[in-house]
């Protein structure tokens, strides 16, 4: 299983789109500053993912994300669409 995810940063109030297998090693990796491109923006969080059943999948969908270079966008995605994260989420505060 592949996901694409949003991050966002509460300290910069921007968002990061990626893809990984693993979403709960991928965020550690993040807020420990193991990536460029989102250190300056510890602590990150979750805020949406989707699961995908191929890294193909997960990486087309990103891109499609990406080319959108919307926060409005990113913001409907996570109030609107019916996604795993909302799920996921909900079953962990269980």
């Amino acid at each position: 299983m592949f996901y694409t995810y949003i991050l966002h940063s509460e300290s910069t109030d921007r968002y990061y789109i990626g893809y990984t297998s693993d979403l709960e090693e991928r965020l550690r990796h993040h807020n420990s500053g193991g990536t460029k491109t989102t250190k300056r923006g510890i602590p990150w969080k979750i805020i949406y993912d989707e699961s995908h059943g191929t890294k193909h999948d997960a990486i087309i969908r990103e891109q499609e994300i990406k080319k959108k270079k919307s926060g409005k966008y990113i913001e409907y995605l996570i109030t609107n669409h019916p996604g795993e994260n909302k799920k996921r989420r909900a079953n962990k505060n269980d």
